[in-house]
């Protein structure tokens, strides 16, 4: 087994290659001049297992590519499996058509990604569920729920709690969370006016007097969480934490959470962190989860048992 890292989140690789006691393989992932990207492997692939870790986060173009590169090159040098390893799957909010003459961009990147020789693809926590069924090769979606439990019980936070969905589309998850810790459910009724902007309108359940925990796959701007933590407390929550898979954290995404009434904002570093960490966030790893499954994926033994 080889496993193989890319520029998006090399931190995190190391983590992983360092669970599963296996070194990162050497390998040269750089720019021309222009900008167009070069790789080269510099160990022997042929019939060997490998992973490419690699995030299409920001700089999302650069990052895809590099991955479409580097599968390219392992195909080429005649690996026997190649796993696309994509703790963030970007691209995954333009799942379906939102208008007249608007792209199913997740689609064209898991053609993308297939076309280039992956034969199975890791990622955890997809934006959509039928995002699995946009690949025609095995795709293994993880789930940070096991992390996020952990945490909210050693930070004795599941006493008195309510799980919030911060819209529709995330009831399953939160209530899933809601299920395993015996606490009770929350939905904020969200109106979204253009991309990226949202207004929380309405809370549907009760959360007065109650200790409120936001969960969500991923925050951009912040603007979801910070107008549903605001919703909370004006209907009498105690204290309201967030909590979320990816954190993107694009634009004023750190002031707007920092200014906002929420307590601390935890979130996965499946994307790497390029700024100072401010007191009321806090990162917890993946490595072990992504570790895990990627030795089971090369002993050919159950995933899904990790979330039994």
């Amino acid at each position: 087994m080889k496993i193989i890292s890319g520029n998006s989140n090399y931190d995190l690789s190391k983590e992983i290659a360092d669970y599963t006691k296996i070194k990162l393989a050497e390998a040269t992932i750089t720019k021309f001049s222009d900008k167009e990207i070069f790789v080269e492997i510099h160990e022997n692939v042929r019939g060997e297992d490998v992973f490419i870790i690699q995030s299409t986060s920001f700089p999302a173009n650069d990052n895809l590519m590099e991955l479409l590169v580097s599968i390219d090159a392992l195909r080429r040098g005649s690996a026997s499996r190649i796993t696309a390893v994509l703790p963030y799957f970007g691209y995954a909010r333009q799942d379906r058509k939102t208008g007249p003459r608007t792209p199913i961009s997740a689609k064209m990147v898991a053609n993308l990604i297939t076309t280039a020789g992956a034969n199975r693809v890791l990622t955890m926590d997809l934006h959509a569920g039928q995002i699995q069924g946009f690949f025609d090769i095995p795709l293994d979606n993880l789930y940070a729920q096991p992390l996020f439990t952990k945490d909210i019980i050693d930070n004795n936070r599941s006493e008195n709690l309510v799980f919030v969905s911060p819209d529709v589309g995330g009831v399953m998850r939160a209530r899933s969370f809601a299920k395993k810790l015996d606490a009770d459910l929350a939905i904020i009724d969200k109106r979204r006016d253009a991309p990226g902007v949202s207004a929380a309108m309405n809370v549907i359940g009760n959360v007065d007097g109650k200790k409120c925990i936001i969960i969500d796959d991923l925050v951009d701007s912040g603007g979801t969480i910070c107008n549903a933590a605001k919703a909370l407390k004006d209907k009498g929550a105690t204290e309201v934490y967030g909590y979320c898979s990816h954190g993107v954290y694009s634009g004023k995404a750190l002031e707007n959470i920092q200014s906002s009434m929420l307590e601390e904002m935890v979130c996965t570093n499946s994307i790497k962190p390029t700024f100072e960490i401010p007191k009321n966030m806090k990162f917890l790893s993946v490595a072990p989860l992504f570790g895990e499954a990627i030795m089971r994926i090369n002993n050919e033994t159950s995933i899904s048992s990790l979330f039994d």
